[in-house]
């Protein structure tokens, strides 16, 4: 096919967490990495359940999408489907400047704030934990070589994909729940680890739909089994690309700008969890026991945390420094990766501009502590629905600080179309819808 009958996908992550975008022919590539392409400001409305929430734009106004080349996937066609050519790209107005909802241009302007205030640099990676629906579940398959064996064709087409885009697989497994599996990026700087993440998610889909199967990354598919769920790690870099994240001296081996950064996303946790945990199934996995994250603590390897520290594994130290991550747990695969690292960037900012310190790191079940000691230590539940989740959104200053009062309104409406969406619904059927869109 000559380059003319060729299509490029150009995308962006939308306030459901799902790539959004337009096509155009292979050959205008040049031309449209200058203007992009045509996109309309209400379609930032359109809710995950393909419904338009209240939006203040109507049918009014034009925006570009302008495709990135440095976000880019490359798929070669196969008996089962055409080739693909896929980038990411930036919402800009006709002026040339970022779109106050393009969730992209949020994370740049969140990463310049951190640079700008703090000197630092963000290193992360991002865990994707997801399942194949079509999949018959095989007792005693958790973790297990058998349950690796089946899935090696999908799993190295994967990762080669991967390595071609230049993600950097890092690791693949099958995980304990029925029918689930898990990859990890490996680690990459500014506004890279969600650029990997949103294309991650699209190769999953893509790849195993050409073996057969159906994934999803849905927070979860039914409500007595295991969840899906992202963890988010992160380390800290100086000025020079020094690691900025560890201190040998500390008990726990965070630098004084870790701790602050650390105390900032927990200071702030439950007032960005509708961003990062944006579904009303959400909840069902932040809950005690769920290997999930309930209350807004900071763990040593504790992976009931809302942020863990993670080990390391070498004894020179000069290692130790560059590996020495710390992980947030509380975020699944309905929220846009670039919004939801743009919120911790601002959040851990913050902590750096007021140098929040976190609570004490702990290594116990919350769920058994009264409430009277969660208090004194600094700790609270997190939000226990989406709806409890958007009234802390709403009413906080940093938030409105950060994404403007405009962001907030047309975020929370855009959440509460999709919460109608649900009326009616037992658990289950709302499960069953998420896993569909997922």
């Amino acid at each position: 096919m000559s380059e003319d009958g060729k299509l490029v996908f150009v995308g962006t992550t939308d306030l459901a967490g799902l790539l959004r975008g337009k096509a155009f022919p292979a050959s205008e590539r040049d031309a449209r990495m200058r203007k992009g392409v045509g996109w309309t400001p209400t379609n930032v409305q359109i809710n995950c359940f393909n419904a338009i929430a209240e939006t203040p734009f109507g049918a009014l106004g034009d925006l570009a999408l302008v495709p990135d080349p440095n976000a880019r996937v490359l798929l070669e066609a196969d008996d089962t489907a055409p080739a693909l050519d896929l980038m990411l790209g930036d919402i800009l107005t006709l002026e040339g400047e970022p779109w106050g909802f393009c969730t992209r241009s949020h994370l740049r302007r969140a990463l310049t704030t951190l640079r700008d205030e703090a000197g630092l640099e963000i290193l992360g990676a991002f865990e994707h934990e997801f399942m194949l629906r079509d999949l018959v579940p095989v007792p005693g398959d958790s973790y297990s070589f058998r349950g690796f064996r089946g899935a090696q064709g999908w799993a190295e087409a994967l990762i080669a994909a991967m390595r071609h885009a230049g993600m950097g697989p890092d690791t693949f497994m099958k995980e304990y729940g029925a029918r689930q599996f898990e990859v990890t990026c490996a680690p990459a700087m500014g506004v890279a680890p969600a650029d990997h993440a949103a294309l991650l998610r699209m190769l999953v889909r893509d790849i195993t739909h050409r073996f057969g199967h159906a994934s999803s990354f849905a927070p979860i598919l039914d409500p007595v089994d295991v969840g899906n769920g992202v963890h988010i790690h992160l380390s800290l870099r100086d000025a020079a690309g020094h690691p900025a994240t560890h201190d040998a001296k500390d008990p726990h081996g965070l630098s004084k700008a870790a701790r602050h950064f650390i105390g900032g996303i927990l200071a702030h946790l439950d007032q960005i969890i509708a961003i990062l945990c944006p579904s009303e199934i959400s909840y069902l996995r932040l809950t005690p026991h769920r290997w999930s994250a309930a209350f807004n603590n900071l763990g040593f390897r504790d992976r009931e945390a809302a942020v863990r520290i993670c080990p390391v594994s070498s004894l020179d130290p000069a290692k130790v420094a560059q590996q020495f991550n710390f992980e947030v747990r509380a975020c699944d695969a309905a929220a846009s990766p670039h919004l939801a690292l743009a919120a911790l960037v601002l959040a851990g900012a913050a902590g750096l501009r007021n140098a929040i310190e976190p609570p004490a790191v702990t290594e116990d079940d919350l769920s058994l502590w009264p409430e009277d000691r969660l208090h004194a230590a600094g700790m609270i539940r997190l939000p226990q629905s989406l709806a409890e989740a958007l009234e802390r959104f709403e009413s906080s200053d940093a938030v409105r600080d950060w994404f403007g009062a405009d962001f907030v309104k047309v975020y929370s409406d855009h959440k509460r179309s999709e919460l109608k969406c649900l009326e009616g619904l037992d658990t289950a059927q709302k499960c069953a819808r998420y896993g569909e869109v997922y």
